[in-house]
């Protein structure tokens, strides 16, 4: 069975101050993505999809031309595909908004890609690294879920998520019995030296060992009809709110509560780590250092 890893690389990136997506932060340059690419391989996925803008592809095919000579577990070559994050994909009923120049969040991003995933996938940020257990017990879900109304995610707990330098978006997951019973999206997240995490919309204190979603998801193709009708609804919600976004969490959540999805939640025993702000960068550099160190990465991702 072919499995495809859609990579979301649209964001702008604005809390970090740049295109993080594409921030060599690896020890010779490697980019986050490409930790994700290769761990996917290694766990069984054959093809590869890119959600970005339309100015990024040139750049794109230059920094992962390489792929095209990796070999698929099917023994062929990695299958790669590109696909736009742009307003051209946005129904002809909704009007945008003068001003409007941001995406309309993950939702969205994950609609782009629904003309080349034809196949079991698993959905994560360019950002973000997950780890190779992530991507092995994706892969190992990804097999087993039946095709319609079921889903997976990887969660990881708060604590190891959340950034000392400024506030992040977490969907808070409730679990009963292997599988997810809601997400709450949290926006504004603050860590405090001393461990306390706090939600600064309602100033409650939020337990460390919280599970939370990193957009690790894994979606049958049967998941494109459900996303365009929850991004049709919310179009007509949005009206001119130039910030308006819907995010994979709060869809998921929507179709909890609906029964119209079941969604398996597996625990990663690996690390997250990623770069919401610029000033997390040495530390995430110095993990993947330590990452090939130890001999978990080859010198080169690239060879």
């Amino acid at each position: 069975m072919k499995l495809s890893l859609v990579i979301m690389a649209a964001g702008l990136g604005s809390r970090y101050g740049g295109s993080k997506q594409v921030d060599g932060i690896g020890p010779h340059g490697e980019l986050l993505m490409e930790y994700s690419i290769y761990d996917a391989l290694r766990a069984g996925f054959g093809k590869v999809v890119f959600i970005i803008k339309p100015e990024m592809r040139e750049m794109m095919e230059r920094l992962f031309g390489y792929l095209s000579h990796r070999t698929a577990p099917d023994g062929g070559s990695v299958e790669v595909e590109y696909v736009y994050q742009d307003f051209s994909s946005i129904p002809d009923f909704y009007s945008i908004p003068e001003g409007r120049t941001r995406p309309f969040g993950t939702v969205h991003a994950l609609l782009c890609a629904a003309e080349a995933v034809r196949e079991p996938c698993c959905v994560i940020n360019a950002d973000d690294f997950y780890g190779f257990d992530a991507y092995r017990q994706m892969a190992q879900a990804l097999r087993r879920l039946p095709e319609a109304g079921h889903a997976a995610m990887v969660g990881y707990l708060l604590k190891n998520t959340a950034s000392l330098h400024g506030t992040v978006a977490r969907g808070i997951c409730f679990r009963r019995e292997g599988f997810l019973e809601s997400v709450r999206e949290t926006r504004n997240i603050q860590l405090y030296p001393d461990g306390t995490l706090r939600d600064l919309g309602t100033g409650r204190d939020l337990d460390p060992d919280a599970v939370v979603s990193m957009n690790f998801w894994g979606f049958m193709p049967s998941i494109f009809p459900i996303l365009r009708q929850d991004f049709r609804d919310f179009l007509g919600r949005a009206g001119d709110n130039l910030q308006a976004e819907r995010l994979l969490p709060e869809m998921v959540d929507s179709h909890l509560q609906s029964g119209d999805l079941r969604v398996s939640l597996l625990s990663s025993s690996g690390r997250w780590f990623g770069m919401t702000y610029r000033e997390d960068r040495e530390a995430v550099a110095r993990a993947l250092r330590r990452l090939h160190k130890s001999g978990e990465y080859p010198e080169s991702l690239r060879d």
